[in-house]
């Protein structure tokens, strides 16, 4: 495709020539030459932000990828979109991923640029820069923020926050002091970057460079290291490349490039997550992906990867690996290897030269002999979740993955947060936790709150994991025998919503089946009585939210952002 520049997408203002005579003018006034205004425009979109710790260094990333695109003959030109730090935004940054990626959609549209390189990392913004490329189709490749260096405690290596929550559960159980919990504040977050586990942003970051819209490697380099300025630079050089090749994301985001970046997802036992983000960003491709491939392909797909919270080791030891490309390779047989990627090259030939990790097998396991044969996801149904949910049976308890007990129902996080530790509260370890009205809707934004404490009470006597049951979301971080994401949500009218404490639930995973054991009269005459919580939003963007997102099982995205049929 011809790169069209500076002179890309006028401003209109009835006259093109004096559109372009004003463009230049605004240019030059920024220092630039008439050099530089003949060269293709890349732009960067920088998610740079103080509010955003796990980002704290891409104002030096950015520099690196400029450096690259003018080595190739191009015009870098750096903007900044929305960023979204997970632990600084209320009520969750799930809210406000359709809004960043509307923004990074529409800044691509509206700015002259002929390519443009997605700086991001942190949880939600990889997925809402993927989605706002794939609606803006042209020329763009992602450079991840890169993982965290482990920290250190007591002679543990520490992940966050798989460790925050492991941490927090026994101060909570009366294990571990104040003084202890400020040493262990302070050091589980060692160095820029994002969570060092396969948590969301580890996952996101891998499944980014398995559809092909990475360069190979850049994933797991963890963020401090001097080899991610060196991807960075390579990535700004690959982009004018790109341009040149009128390589855009359409050609990239196939089908079979989802079919890769799922079981990609499966092998390395990714985050619950990547359901829901895949889903949204394949649906702005104009590809479905029901919840029916997911579990298909984990079926078909081993655990190949010991990372925690599924394994023992952290992101940086997956780097010394080999990284994603080393997963990839010992999954090839599986993969779509005539996939497109951003090199201009398949997948089959960029992990040509790859070596397979055999002196990694701690780390990475052979096709052959998986640390598990099923994927790290599974997808249950039943009456309680007739269109989906899913668990990380590889974080799971495994005596826990067949499992019947009675409900514990929290009508929603205000409820558990008065309830949770009342001493009075009813319940033992066999019982389920049920959580309702924690959804995109009903929560609203659908939190990650899915990973319900376990009541002090149960806590000091050694309890640490229990069947819980939520529509909300779990940090990729977090483990545990816990069902996400049921759907249809509580406040939709889902039959999350109809259950009450004291109905039987069983759960079998082997048999991906979720099930509320009250017959159907009885469910029919609850319903008839069942009342939609108040919404939480009367204007604004959260009234849009409300208005237009749709269920877990489709990707939380809003339908007015999906291309036509």
């Amino acid at each position: 495709m011809a790169a069209e520049g500076i002179r890309r997408g006028l401003t209109s203002y009835g006259d093109s020539g004096f559109s372009t005579f004003i463009r230049r003018a605004f240019a030059k006034g920024m220092g630039l030459s008439n050099e530089d205004l003949e060269k293709p425009v890349i732009g960067i979109c920088n998610t740079w932000s103080e509010l955003n710790p796990c980002h704290r260094h891409l104002r030096e990333v950015a520099e690196a990828v400029k450096r690259g695109v003018w080595q190739a003959g191009g015009l870098p030109l750096e903007f900044p979109t929305i960023s979204l730090g997970e632990t600084f935004l209320s009520p969750t940054s799930m809210l406000l991923r359709n809004l960043m990626a509307m923004d990074t959609e529409e800044m691509i549209r509206a700015q002259p640029l002929d390519g443009v390189v997605l700086l991001g990392g942190c949880d939600k913004t990889l997925p809402a820069q993927l989605m706002g490329a794939a609606s803006a189709d042209v020329p763009a490749l992602v450079v991840t923020a890169g993982p965290m260096l482990s920290g250190r405690y007591d002679h543990q290596h520490l992940g966050a926050c798989t460790d925050c929550r492991r941490f927090w559960v026994e101060y909570r159980a009366g294990t571990l002091s104040t003084d202890e919990l400020d040493v262990i504040e302070g050091a589980l977050c060692p160095s820029t970057g994002h969570c060092m586990v396969m948590g969301t942003a580890s996952t996101m970051a891998s499944l980014t460079e398995a559809l092909g819209m990475a360069l190979p490697g850049c994933a797991a380099i963890p963020a401090p290291l001097s080899e991610r300025l060196r991807m960075a630079e390579a990535s700004g050089r690959r982009i004018v490349g790109m341009i040149r090749e009128g390589l855009c994301p359409s050609h990239i985001l196939s089908a079979a490039a989802f079919d890769n970046a799922i079981r990609v997802l499966m092998a390395v036992g990714g985050s619950t997550n990547a359901v829901i983000h895949l889903t949204a960003v394949a649906g702005r491709a104009g590809i479905q992906l029901p919840l029916e491939r997911f579990d298909q392909l984990s079926r078909e797909t081993p655990l190949l990867t010991s990372i925690r919270p599924s394994g023992r080791f952290h992101m940086e030891e997956l780097y010394e690996a080999g990284g994603v490309p080393a997963v990839m390779k010992e999954l090839l047989p599986l993969l779509h290897g005539e996939c497109m990627t951003v090199t201009g090259k398949t997948v089959r030939d960029n992990l040509q030269a790859v070596p397979r990790p055999e002196q990694f097998r701690e780390v990475i396991a052979a096709l052959e002999k998986p640390f598990q044969p099923e994927g790290g996801l599974a997808v249950v149904r039943g009456n309680l979740a007739p269109a989906g949910a899913v668990i990380k049976q590889s974080a799971a308890s495994a005596h826990l993955l067949r499992h019947r007990g009675r409900a514990v129902v929290f009508s929603s996080l205000a409820d558990l947060a008065a309830r949770l530790d009342d001493e009075k509260l009813d319940i033992t370890p066999d019982d389920v936790m049920v959580l309702q009205n924690a959804g995109p809707i009903g929560a609203p934004g659908m939190p990650e709150a899915g990973h319900l404490p376990i009541p002090k009470k149960l806590l000091v006597t050694g309890v640490r994991d229990m069947v819980r049951i939520s529509d909300a979301r779990m940090s990729g971080t977090a483990f545990g025998t816990v069902i996400l994401h049921v759907s249809p949500e509580a406040a939709v009218g889902g039959p999350l919503g109809l259950v009450q404490t004291g109905d039987e639930i069983e759960l079998d995973v082997a048999h991906r089946r979720l099930d509320l054991l009250v017959p159907d009269h009885e469910l029919n005459a609850r319903r008839m009585q069942w009342q939609p919580p108040p919404l939480a939003y009367t204007r604004g963007y959260g009234k849009l939210f409300l208005d237009h997102v749709l269920q877990a099982h489709r990707g939380c995205d809003f339908d007015f952002l999906l291309p036509e049929a």
